[in-house]
């Protein structure tokens, strides 16, 4: 559980003893001064009791409510977070994604920013499941995750937010094979072998690299370019020599009386050639 929402946690058994007032946000609290004679402490613990009961659209409202009625203080810090984290359990991504914001921007040498960081980076990254969805949430992801590893790689959230980075990263690659692998398939050849081009050049450290090779070989023996296809089998070979990926390619080269190996001037033969020297790019 994050570092804040532990702490809040605390805070509440700290002050178990303190009553409610007997409302709940759904009872009228969210009438215009229906909070202003409660201290900033009976709102956040309203607060907690909303997310205990898993209301968390009241509990954001609550933790809000303290950074408006009493901008200053201490517990409007901690209702910052807290409100948050409960847009972000909420699903409310964009609120969450401006809360988070605003603690970075008040706050950003206190302990809990690195886990607003965290909230930010998370509320791009959990939108990202479906590889059809618009890609720039991808982009937002990866710049608020490298964020959060440049500056604040100490923290706790540092390690998941490097293996979220890597998964995103993957992503941006599948939506490229993704749209690949359709012109391919409708004999869209040069259209085709650009996006495997990015694959192989842009996203070489994923999971992809192997099958835009393959499909570079496809692609490039389709159109009667055979240095390139050659290349790319070399590069497959060289790689990933024990995947289907290359023992297809070589079936495919071999059936036409070639071979996986750097040939011609290409971009691929350069590749092939820097492979060899150990300066992979």
């Amino acid at each position: 559980m994050a570092r804040g929402w532990g702490r809040a946690a605390l805070w509440i058994a700290m002050a178990v003893g303190l009553s409610a007032c007997g409302k709940t946000a759904g009872d009228g609290f969210r009438e215009s001064g229906a909070l202003d004679s409660l201290t900033p402490e009976q709102i956040y613990l309203r607060g907690e009791s909303m997310l205990e009961d898993g209301r968390e659209d009241d509990a954001a409202f609550y933790f809000s409510e303290i950074e408006r009625l009493y901008p200053y203080s201490e517990w409007a810090k901690r209702g910052l977070i807290m409100a948050a984290f409960s847009f972000h359990r909420d699903r409310d991504y964009e609120e969450a994604r401006a809360a988070a914001q605003r603690y970075l921007d008040f706050y950003p040498a206190e302990e809990d920013a690195a886990y607003a960081q965290y909230l930010l980076a998370l509320s791009y990254y959990d939108q990202i499941d479906d590889v059809g969805r618009d890609q720039g949430l991808t982009f937002q992801a990866l710049q608020a995750l490298r964020t959060l590893i440049e500056v604040y790689p100490d923290s706790p959230y540092a390690a998941d937010a490097m293996v979220k980075f890597d998964l995103a990263f993957d992503h941006l690659a599948a939506k490229e094979m993704e749209i690949g692998r359709y012109y391919l398939g409708r004999e869209h050849y040069t259209a085709a072998i650009n996006r495997f081009r990015v694959v192989v050049e842009d996203y070489q450290t994923t999971r992809h690299t192997p099958e835009a090779l393959h499909r570079l070989v496809e692609a490039y023996l389709a159109l009667g370019l055979t240095d390139e296809a050659q290349s790319a089998g070399a590069i497959l070979g060289y790689n990933y020599q024990d995947t289907d990926w290359y023992r297809d390619s070589y079936a495919l080269l071999t059936g036409r009386g070639l071979r996986p190996e750097a040939a011609g001037d290409n971009w691929l033969s350069a590749i092939y050639r820097q492979v060899v020297q150990g300066n992979w790019i």
